[in-house]
């Protein structure tokens, strides 16, 4: 019997020595407030990418261009047409995007 109780007892404390420790977290540290969280921006996004669906192709390529932080000059050797151009067809898909954006 004393036999088996000691066994038994260095069993369990060399499964205690493999076992990793952890402490207990406070919960206040790992809650996450729900103020942070805005989705205004993404909204946003949402409705100017609606508004840039109803343009057509050449108007579309021009927007992402432009919204590539591209500068005119790439704008019109990527499109094939004038820097000139370029710049009076943007102004005027601008005010056609703030009046669809802006009835």
């Amino acid at each position: 019997m004393y036999r088996i109780s000691l066994n038994t007892a260095i069993t369990l404390y060399r499964k205690s020595k493999r076992q990793l420790s952890t402490d207990k977290l406070d919960p206040v540290l790992y809650k996450v407030k729900a103020i942070d969280y805005d989705d205004t921006e993404e909204h946003q996004l949402a409705l100017m990418y609606d508004a840039i669906k109803q343009l057509n192709d050449i108007e579309k390529a021009l927007v992402f261009l432009y919204l590539e932080d591209k500068n005119y000059h790439e704008i019109s050797e990527t499109m094939g047409i004038s820097e000139i151009n370029a710049r009076v067809k943007m102004n005027r898909i601008k005010k056609k995007l703030k009046n669809i954006l802006n009835p």
